[in-house]
């Protein structure tokens, strides 16, 4: 069992580690060169993008000491007796280093009394200190505080950079992922560097072998089966109504996740147009897909007679994974899906 988590094990430890914030880190390091560093910053963006992480690295590169550095978790600091005190310390000169820097996380869920007295430290803030706040939920920030800050948004990962990161460091561990388990272990993540290496760890912890292919990936995460997946797509490509709903139904039977079986069927349903209309990517193809997917992928566009494997029937899985989240009916949407995209007619578009 590996009992060092590998999102804090592998955590970037400088500019360099980084991964998909290029836009952000050229910024601070710029303003690191030119010595034109703010007084306060705001990081947004979703969970396990990086933004603690850059928060502490921009600190070590201005010369902030572990002594200097102070996180605060605003979901269980967020009265305003808690920054009051915040209050009372930034008056405190540092003690070994020419700036404090306070990174206060989750920044959003701060009280209405205490923004205000964050308000007022941010409105005249001492030469020495410097304030790093991070949120998941711009909207909840209160414009008076966002105009006081340098604001950087935090991109989630991409499903390229994610894939490279996830075998890079399964090889790290001794273990050897294919195309197809780094592909699934990145959906899974949904955009999150952290809860793909949470994925990636359940994996390499319960692992029979060094070689992970996606079929152990989906045994262990308990993620939908490539056939599940597989049948619904051959269901659409065929026009078979009793089929695709009979593959729902035994999708629902085994207690999946319906929003994530979905998100992997609407992956490879891109996957499958993509070979459609630039079938000279193939090649490419193969980085990221593993053999026996990129042949069922062929062998769905040649069974595809009446052309339903295009866009317009993306769009409508694409338009019902927007509405699974308020589906009384777990299932509804694909069933929905299904019949929408079968009483279309067969189009070149």
């Amino acid at each position: 069992m590996h009992q060092l988590a590998l999102y804090r094990k592998y955590r970037p430890k400088n500019f360099d580690d980084v991964l998909g914030q290029d836009h952000i880190v050229k910024v601070l390091e710029n303003a690191i060169e030119t010595k034109k560093v703010s007084h306060a910053y705001l990081f947004v963006g979703s969970r396990g993008t990086g933004k603690t992480s850059v928060a502490r690295i921009f600190a070590g590169k201005i010369g902030v000491s572990a002594n200097d550095l102070y996180e605060i978790d605003a979901a269980s600091n967020r009265g305003i007796e808690d920054i009051k005190e915040l209050r009372d310390g930034v008056r405190v000169l540092p003690f070994d280093s020419k700036y404090k820097v306070y990174i206060i996380d989750e920044v959003h869920m701060l009280s209405k009394d205490a923004w205000g007295a964050l308000l007022k430290t941010l409105e005249e803030p001492p030469k020495h200190v410097i304030f790093i706040l991070a949120t998941t939920e711009l909207e909840k920030v209160p414009e008076t505080i966002v105009s006081r800050c340098q604001v950087f948004t935090f991109k989630k990962a991409t499903g390229a950079i994610c894939r490279k990161m996830l075998i890079d460091i399964g090889k790290k561990e001794g273990f050897e992922l294919d195309a197809g388990s780094a592909e699934l272990v990145a959906i899974l993540g949904d955009g999150s560097f952290r809860d793909a290496l949470g994925a990636l760890q359940k994996i390499l912890n319960f692992s029979k072998g060094n070689k992970i292919k996606k079929e152990d990936a989906e045994k262990i995460t308990g993620a939908p089966k490539t056939t599940l997946i597989n049948n619904f797509l051959s269901a659409i490509a065929e026009k078979n109504l009793e089929k695709g709903i009979s593959v729902v139904r035994q999708a629902s039977m085994e207690n999946l996740d319906m929003k994530l079986y979905l998100k992997l069927i609407i992956q490879k349903f891109r996957l499958a147009i993509i070979l459609r209309y630039a079938p000279e990517i193939e090649s490419e193809m193969k980085a990221d897909v593993n053999e026996s997917d990129l042949e069922f992928l062929k062998e769905l566009i040649k069974i595809d007679k009446e052309s339903m494997i295009r866009s317009p029937a993306l769009s409508i899985l694409l338009e019902e994974y927007q509405n699974i989240d308020d589906a009384f009916i777990a299932e509804l949407p694909l069933e929905l899906a299904l019949v929408r995209i079968l009483e279309q007619k067969g189009n070149k578009t």
